[in-house]
C-alpha cells in the first residue's frame, strides 16, 4: 500500500515527527558509559507514554522475526546493525551505538535512528562511517522531490556510500510510512536513477542509509530480531521520515532546539 497524507495528517506526522526526534536526542544524552541497554528502553516506554503515543515496535511481528519485538526502541551495538533487541548489556567506552524508532501519535508514524559513539574514545573509522550514512541521507533527501522517482533516491545514497567504500546490503532499506509503520515503496540503499514510483505531494517517506564496514552480509542473533555484521565489523546507521511537499522533502523528524542541545 503506498498511502498519500493530506495536510491535516501531515501536520500530524509534524508533530510524531518531532516527538520520535526529540526522544531520540534524550536517549542520546543519557546513554553514557555504564548504561544498560534495559534502562534505554524503558526510558523510551516513559516518554512514548507520557505522551500519549503508541509504540510501533512492541507488538510488532513481521516474517523476518521471531515473535513479537517486545521492546519500545532498538538498540543496535558495534556489530549489530539493525533490529537491536534491548537486552541486559551495560555500554562501555567506545561503544558505536545505533537507536531506532517509530512511534505513531495521532493517527501517523514516524520512524528515524541515529547512531553514535559512547564515551571518549571515538575511533576515526567509526566516525568516518558514521558520517558517511548522514551524508547519504543527506544526499537522499535532497533528491526527493515531486516527479522524482524512488531510483532517484536510491542512486543518491548509494552514490555516497559506494564512494565511501562501503558494501551495500539490499535486504533492508527504506520505505514509505503513514498511518503504519511499513508501506510501500520499498527504497533500497542503491539503485538506477529514473525508475521506480513517481514522488507526489503528501507521501511519507523514512530513507535508511545503513553499513557495514567491510560486508554487506548479515546474520541474526539467537533472538531472532538482532542483525549483525556477518564479519564482526563495526556499522552505522543513520534514518528520518521526510515528507514529500510541492517544493521537496520536508525532514519530519528534527528534534526541537532544547531537545537537540
Amino acid at each position: 500500500m503506498i498511502e498519500i497524507l493530506n495536510a491535516t495528517a501531515l501536520s500530524r506526522g509534524r508533530v510524531t515527527g518531532t516527538l520520535v526526534a526529540d526522544i531520540l536526542q534524550a536517549m542520546k544524552r543519557r546513554a553514557t558509559v555504564g548504561t544498560n541497554l534495559l534502562e534505554i528502553d524503558a526510558w523510551t516506554q516513559q516518554m512514548i507514554l507520557d505522551a500519549r503515543a503508541t509504540s510501533c515496535y512492541v507488538a510488532y511481528e513481521p516474517a523476518f522475526g521471531r515473535g513479537p519485538f517486545g521492546h519500545y526502541i532498538c538498540t543496535s551495538v558495534n556489530d549489530a546493525v539493525l533490529h537491536g533487541k534491548p537486552h541486559d548489556y551495560t555500554l562501555a567506552d567506545g561503544d558505536l551505538l545505533t537507536l531506532d524508532l517509530a512511534v505513531s501519535l495521532n493517527g501517523v508514524v514516524a520512524d528515524s535512528a541515529i547512531s553514535f559513539i559512547i564515551g571518549e574514545s571515538s575511533a576515526p573509522e567509526d566516525v568516518a562511517m558514521i558520517d558517511a550514512t548522514e551524508r547519504a541521507l543527506a544526499a537522499g533527501i535532497a533528491a526527493a522531490a515531486p516527479g522524482a522517482r524512488i531510483g532517484d533516491l536510491s542512486h543518491a545514497i548509494g552514490t555516497v556510500l559506494s564512494e565511501a567504500g562501503f558494501p551495500i546490503n539490499t535486504q533492508f532499506g527504506g520505505h514509505g510510512v503513514g498511518s503504519t509503520m511499513h508501506q510501500d515503496p520499498h527504497i533500497v540503499n542503491t539503485g538506477r536513477p529514473g525508475r521506480g514510483y513517481k514522488l507526489q505531494p503528501g507521501l511519507l517517506l523514512a530513507l535508511e542509509p545503513w553499513v557495514m564496514a567491510d560486508t554487506d552480509e548479515l546474520r541474526t542473533d539467537a533472538d531472532g530480531w538482532t542483525l549483525r555484521s556477518a564479519t564482526g565489523a563495526r556499522t552505522a546507521h543513520s534514518e528520518h521520515t521526510i515528507a514529500i511537499t510541492e517544493d521537496g522533502a520536508e525532514i519530519l523528524t528534527l528534534p526541537t532546539s532544547d531537545a537537540a542541545d
